[in-house]
């Protein structure tokens, strides 16, 4: 009988198609305001970012996680509208309008049939320039966000992202991952509506618009809409520098009785422009990025220790860091700490292998058109270009830059990235049935409880 060898051989990937991204219209209104409009008529559809150059990193010392309260509270009531019509006018023409922050920048989004642009574009332009922040929204924002404080701190993957960014931001905001109870007790509504007049400034913002639509119409409603908004003073904070670790130290937050060990291991990174970025993403790739990587195949296919171990590149605008993480088991927390740190000394030791990069260079470059199919997969991009200043050609020379990482570069960053001897440790769990199991990978340990205070 033959042998159908077909049937145990993965096929050879497929040559790479062109990115036909169309070129974008791009413009400054007077006041400073970028406008950058991609056509797109496939379908009829169009989706809006108006983007700010400032984010959770720009809140007030004494009062963390301000920008995630404005974000909020902009959609719920403005000069002209209250909460309930904003949400009424949007169920009506079927349409989506939310505002987000992360550290970097904020943003307003919403998306609808084109059909319906020049409304949806007007409540955008509404929430953005005239919200009244209601003091009963407010004291309703700021009750549901204490309900929801209590929450997190049930849930070990918070505790350990909080405690692990205040090991690797010290005094800079990045170490602030959510509101304090006690910047809720202290938010005021002019808190809101001063903060909303300092950062919301027409340049600091770009507006990016892809869809079906008429240029010559939508540029004219863009200047009706915004032209009036006044350009305002663009600060720069002058943040701490993160820490530079010396040593390798085990933070653990006892949860007792936990089933489980949420383990985080991380060291420095670099930040989203870094030259390195892309040896960094293919080095990530390898090591921990999907359910092939040698994180997920070590510790879950081959040892059952977990669901799941995982490596994330965070590279923000002014700082990042690179993890390794797994919920595992209790009683193998320390032999998961042991292929953790194996995996970690092996992408620093040992050149990946010629499969294992071509392996993800094809996964990189295969997935990357799958992503910017979609009008949302392609604006989130557009985001992140115009708010981390990257190259004009950077989607157009994505895969380019992919393909050209060597397995040098890729045993480079990690030597200089990944330093296990430097790693800081996160575990959240039963610390009296862990600590004996942890304490070989730490002369230095502190142990917390879930309310962030120190125990020893």
């Amino acid at each position: 009988m033959q042998t159908e060898t077909f049937r145990r051989e993965m096929p050879p990937p497929l040559e790479p198609r062109p990115l036909n991204i169309p070129e974008p219209f791009e413009t400054t209104l007077e006041n400073g305001l970028g406008v950058v409009l991609i056509e797109d008529q496939r379908l009829p559809l169009i989706s809006f970012r108006l983007a700010f150059r400032s984010g959770d990193a720009n809140d007030p010392a004494n009062l963390p996680g301000l920008s995630d309260m404005m974000s909020h509270l902009l959609t719920e009531g403005t000069e002209s509208r209250t909460s309930r019509q904003i949400a009424e006018e949007i169920e009506k023409v079927g349409a989506t309008l939310m505002v987000g922050s992360n550290s970097d920048f904020t943003a307003v989004a919403a998306s609808a049939l084109s059909v319906f642009t020049n409304e949806v574009l007007e409540l955008i332009a509404d929430v953005t320039l005239h919200p009244t922040f209601p003091q009963n929204e407010v004291d309703l924002a700021r009750e549901n966000t204490k309900q929801m404080l209590i929450q997190q701190r049930a849930q070990p993957t918070f505790l350990a992202s909080e405690r692990m960014a205040k090991v690797m931001f010290g005094s800079h905001p990045y170490s602030v991952v959510s509101p304090t109870a006690k910047m809720l007790d202290a938010l005021t509504r002019d808190d809101l509506l001063s903060f909303r007049e300092r950062t919301f400034i027409p340049n600091n913002a770009v507006l990016i618009v892809i869809g079906d639509f008429d240029q010559g119409s939508l540029v004219t409603q863009i200047e009706n809409l915004f032209a009036g908004w006044k350009a305002g003073i663009v600060t720069k904070a002058d943040y701490a520098a993160p820490p530079q670790r010396s040593r390798r130290t085990l933070f653990m937050i006892d949860r007792p009785g936990s089933a489980q060990s949420n383990i985080v291991i991380a060291n420095e990174g670099i930040t989203r422009k870094n030259p390195d970025y892309f040896p960094m993403l293919l080095m990530h790739t390898v090591l921990g990025a999907n359910a092939s990587s040698r994180l997920f195949m070590n510790l879950r296919e081959r040892k059952g220790y977990t669901y799941g171990a995982y490596s994330s590149l965070d590279a923000r605008r002014l700082a990042g860091s690179f993890r390794a993480s797994a919920e595992v088991r209790t009683p193998v927390t320390g032999d998961s700490l042991h292929e953790f740190f194996y995996e970690l000394e092996r992408i620093r030791d040992e050149k990946v292998s010629d499969e294992e990069i071509t392996n993800a260079k094809s996964y990189l470059t295969g997935v990357f058109p799958i992503r910017i199919e979609a009008q949302e997969g392609l604006l989130d991009q557009v985001v992140n270009m115009k708010m981390f200043d990257l190259p004009a050609d950077y989607l157009k020379t994505y895969r380019e830059n992919v393909n050209h990482v060597t397995t040098e570069d890729i045993q480079r960053v990690a030597q200089q990235n990944v330093t296990p001897d430097r790693a800081a440790i996160v575990i959240v769990g039963d610390a009296a049935a862990i600590i004996d199991q942890a304490k070989s990978y730490s002369e230095e340990i502190e142990i917390y409880d879930t309310e962030g205070n120190r125990k020893q």
